[in-house]
This record gives structure tokens, sequence and C-alpha cells, in this order.
């Protein structure tokens, strides 16, 4: 396959969980329904504008590499490498990319570590 090409996102994210009805002001990058309640990842910003605690800040970093939905192994990779550095990630995988959650202080050596990494 190659290499992950992750593309760090400028803004700082918030995951937060509600049961109530989001602001025309948030768009959600994500949303993940589960029986406890919604759990939305929107950028912080928009969620302290609107009232919303959005918790500690989290960079999100995209990989360029166009994965299958049944690809095996490349989330054990990418996430091997990054707790081999102590880095937590929280991988939110859509329909042509991963999208990975790193803490805001660690997202520069985050995407240096994912930019080395290549996947076969």
């Amino acid at each position: 396959m190659g290499a992950l090409r992750p593309r760090l996102h400028p803004d700082r994210f918030g995951i937060v969980r509600t049961d109530a009805a989001l602001p025309d002001s948030v768009t959600p990058f994500a949303l993940v329904r589960e029986r406890e309640g919604l759990t939305v990842i929107a950028g912080a910003e928009a969620l302290e504008t609107a009232g919303i605690a959005p918790g500690p800040p989290y960079a999100l970093v995209s990989l360029d590499l166009e994965s299958a939905l049944d690809c095996v192994g490349l989330t054990a990779a990418f996430s091997t490498a990054l707790a081999a550095a102590g880095i937590a990630c929280n991988v939110i995988a859509g329909f042509h990319h991963d999208h990975l959650l790193v803490p805001w202080e660690r997202r520069a050596e985050a995407t240096d570590i994912l930019d080395r990494l290549e996947f076969s």
C-alpha cells in the first residue's frame, strides 16, 4: 500500500457526550451513537462558543492512504507505532480514510511517526 501520508488538521478538536441537540453553530466531524448517548467530535472552538466544554484538546490526523474496510493490520501498524512512543490514539474509520485523534500537545510527534511508517 505504501506511505500513510498523514495530514494534520490545523484546528483543535474536542470529544463530548451529549443527549441534547447540537446548536447549528457546531458542525461535527463525526458522530457516534451509543446506548449511553451521542458522542460528538467537533472543533473545540465551535464547542466552546456554543457553551459546550470540549474536554482535553485533540489533534485530528487523517491518513490520506485510501484503505479498504476489510484491510487487515493497518490499525495495528499505526497504533503500535504510536503506542511505542507513548502517544494515545483514538481511531475513526471512514469509508475512504482513517482519522486519528491524538493529544494536541503531541500532534507534531505523532504526525512525524506516521509519516515514517510504511504499510504493505
